[in-house]
């Protein structure tokens, strides 16, 4: 890669904030259906909910009915409950590519993956997608990653970095 000069300050030079990830939100048909399976799947506790929406959020969002936050360690979910989308992933016109979590050892991605598996075939959950898991795949550097969709068809990666990536 050829480095070129460049006439943009960088942030840190003009005092901008340092940024934080704060939450991601998912647009749900069935919010009963995620918040259990957010919970169930990465043991995820609901944290508050509500149903009382701003002018612009129902200016962004309109016919929102309902968001809950779900959350895990720093990581926090806001599902919203809208109708009118389509169930399916395919036909959404926006949409991010994946989300990935990381995980402590290689035994982790497999019990996730285990525990995935579980729950689609418990027959609990309405998912958007009949795909299943991929397998655990290792890069040449040792990372080892699957990736699996929510109930939602949303795209999420679990990931492990050997100690030397990390």
């Amino acid at each position: 890669m050829i480095e070129t000069p460049s006439d943009v300050t960088p942030a840190a030079q003009v005092g901008l904030p340092r940024l934080r990830f704060h939450h991601f939100g998912v647009q749900t048909t069935d919010l009963d259906n995620s918040v259990r399976w957010y919970g169930d799947f990465l043991g995820c506790r609901q944290a508050w909910s509500l149903d009382r929406f701003s002018e612009l959020t129902r200016s962004r969002l309109p016919g929102i009915r309902e968001l809950t936050e779900m959350s895990i360690g720093n990581v926090r979910i806001h599902l919203f409950d809208r109708p009118g989308r389509t169930s399916d992933p395919a036909e959404s016109v926006v949409q991010f590519q994946h989300l990935c979590f990381g995980v402590e050892t290689p035994e982790d991605l497999i019990r996730l993956r285990r525990r995935w598996t579980e729950l689609y075939e418990s027959g609990r959950y309405v998912f958007a997608t009949d795909e299943q898991p991929t397998d655990i795949v290792i890069d040449k550097d040792g990372v080892q990653s699957f990736y699996a969709y929510d109930v939602n068809g949303l795209e999420f990666e679990f990931t492990f970095l050997p100690e030397a990536l990390s």
